[in-house]
């Protein structure tokens, strides 16, 4: 994957003399307002990530034109596009549900968009028989879309949004529609064209790992804003807010710190091995909660609570509890420890977590 040098979002362009994405994208719609700054290289593929309703599909149907924006504006490759209609934008789309055209073969529809912007039939069709020979997809050139498989259909879709030679490539969900199995496939294939992609791609997703193999930035959107941004490593390793902690899987609050102790806002005090003062977070994986049925005595770890189990649920080939009590958290074990433990919903155990196994930092 290219990585290239990036700015904070809304400053200028991060690419050589204007080139890349500069964009605020500002959308009102009833009492939901979207205010979101992107900056994209070219070359750099950024994920959209958030929750259903953050804004997301909203800040890419603007990037499109699809959507008129009440403020800021759409600067590419030093052009502005505020008032160029979306037919005429430098914009490759690929939607969730692919809308191939379904009166047309494979080819034909990998074929409209350069016929759009004016090559004749037969160099339209030259250019669609590379993109599908590049997907995988030559024998399939005269299937219609109902004939296809879903990833069949998502790799015709992509390839008739880079037959266009777009300067911003916008994916919406891509991945969504397919079965698990060929996820993984599709997944692998897009990363490699994605990689050879030399403008800017931007991927709207509520999926973590699309999100973590295939972009090289992450911004996160909540309640139409940017909450954080960084690399997926930078994002897992220091989340900054329940969703994103969720989404990577770990436990995280937030407390004031005094040396090695942490003081919770709401809850018990937590102790680190880092030695910091001032606001910050506390984060640890589920995986390093160890339970009791009753307090252990001599235990080392510096951190145990009370808890009550309020829920269990399989993740993975482990079973995750669900407690809460003197502090709420998720815990990770086998289904072997859970069976010899008794768990069950509102039953008593201990929670400890070495301080080793926390990580502390600046909130």
């Amino acid at each position: 994957m290219t990585h290239t040098r990036q700015t904070a979002p809304g400053s200028t362009p991060t690419g050589v003399d204007g080139e890349g994405l500069d964009a605020r994208l500002v959308v009102q719609r009833g009492s939901f307002r979207l205010d979101v700054a992107l900056t994209v290289a070219p070359g750099e593929v950024v994920a959209l990530l958030g929750p259903n309703g953050a804004g997301k599909t909203t800040a890419l149907r603007a990037l499109a034109g699809l959507v008129p924006v009440s403020g800021g504006g759409v600067c590419l490759d030093g052009a502005a596009l505020d008032r160029t209609p979306p037919e005429s934008r430098p914009v490759g789309v690929v939607f969730q549900d692919y809308l191939l055209f379904p009166h047309l073969t494979a080819l034909d529809n990998v074929a409209f968009g350069p016929r759009c912007h004016g090559a004749s039939k037969a160099k339209a069709r030259e250019i669609a028989a590379g993109w599908l020979d590049r997907m995988g997809l030559a024998d399939h050139a005269g299937a219609k879309p109902r004939r296809l498989s879903g990833g069949q259909a998502q790799r015709v879709a992509l390839a008739r949004a880079l037959a266009t030679r777009p300067r911003l490539l916008l994916l919406d969900e891509p991945l969504a529609a397919l079965d698990a199995r060929t996820r993984l496939e599709v997944r692998a294939e897009l990363r490699r064209h994605l990689a050879e992609f030399e403008a800017v791609a931007v991927l709207v997703t509520h999926d973590p790992l699309d999100a973590m193999v295939l972009a090289d930035r992450l911004v996160v959107v909540e309640s139409g804003r940017v909450v954080q941004e960084g690399t997926p490593s930078e994002i897992a390793r220091r989340p900054r807010t329940d969703y994103i902690a969720q989404l990577v899987g770990l436990n995280l609050y937030r407390g004031t710190a005094g040396g090695h102790t942490v003081r919770l806002e709401a809850g018990p005090a937590i102790t680190t091995t880092e030695e910091l003062s001032g606001p910050v977070f506390v984060a640890f994986p589920p995986g390093a909660v160890t339970l009791f049925r009753d307090r252990p005595s001599g235990a080392s770890a510096r951190n145990l609570w009370r808890c009550e189990v309020a829920g269990l649920e399989t993740h993975g080939d482990q079973i995750r509890a669900d407690l809460t009590g003197e502090l709420s958290l998720a815990a990770d074990l086998t289904a072997v420890a859970a069976a010899e433990l008794g768990l069950q919903p509102g039953a008593t155990v201990w929670a400890t977590v070495k301080a080793t196994q926390t990580h502390a930092y600046p909130a």
